[in-house]
């Protein structure tokens, strides 16, 4: 309080822990023009104290507003994607190191199956699977392609819609005695069953164009 009050402005400041800086500044703003609505010389103290006790409430409302979701609000809704790439073969180690650490920075869940061919399950959010998807391929894998997508509308964080419970290599016997060669065949049969494992037998004929009725390779 300056020492020539009332003739000179009062620089009043509510400050209270229970607001956040944006509403706090609203509150002070609001209480700043209803102080410049006095003249000089008109003493407003008791009258700004009881603004204050007469206004707060709607600010410390509006907080609490925005911070306690409502129960009428609508949940959001995001879509969840599973996409199954083929590849006409997964060797190199810097590639397979990298397939990896895109999907666990990306928090996806899926496996890569390598040798050949090589085959890539990647499941989660759209935009992490997209983001995956386009990351992997660049910048010059040329002999790859997203064979089939599912994708699906969920509310929550999508754990129930997951056939997979991380992102790992998927490592399968050597189909013949290719097995010392890099040109090397994955048993298919093999593969085949971890489908079936996984509830996603109905892919194997869109990725091979074969009948999963069989299990021979």
């Amino acid at each position: 309080m300056p020492h020539s009050y009332p003739y000179v402005a009062l620089q009043l400041f509510a400050r209270s822990p229970e607001l956040d800086r944006q509403q706090q500044l609203l509150l002070n703003n609001s209480l700043t023009s209803y102080i410049g609505t006095f003249d000089p010389g008109e003493l407003c103290v008791c009258a700004a104290i009881q603004w204050l006790q007469d206004n707060s409430a709607s600010y410390f409302l509006n907080r609490k507003l925005e911070h306690e979701p409502s129960a009428h609000a609508k949940p959001v809704k995001n879509t969840f994607l599973r996409m199954w790439i083929y590849s006409h073969h997964i060797y190199q180690q810097d590639l397979r190191k990298k397939i990896l650490e895109v999907g666990k920075r990306l928090d996806v869940t899926g496996f890569c199956m390598t040798g050949k061919p090589g085959i890539i399950c990647v499941e989660g959010f759209k935009e992490h699977c997209e983001e995956f998807w386009h990351t992997i391929r660049y910048p010059n894998w040329k002999h790859i392609s997203c064979k089939h997508t599912e994708s699906m509308e969920t509310e929550g964080n999508g754990k129930d819609l997951r056939l997979f419970h991380s992102f790992e290599e998927l490592l399968l016997e050597a189909h013949g005695d290719y097995g010392l060669r890099n040109d090397y065949h994955m048993n298919l049969g093999q593969f085949l069953e971890f489908l079936k494992k996984h509830k996603s037998e109905h892919v194997f004929q869109i990725l091979f164009g074969i009948e999963s009725k069989s299990s021979d390779s």
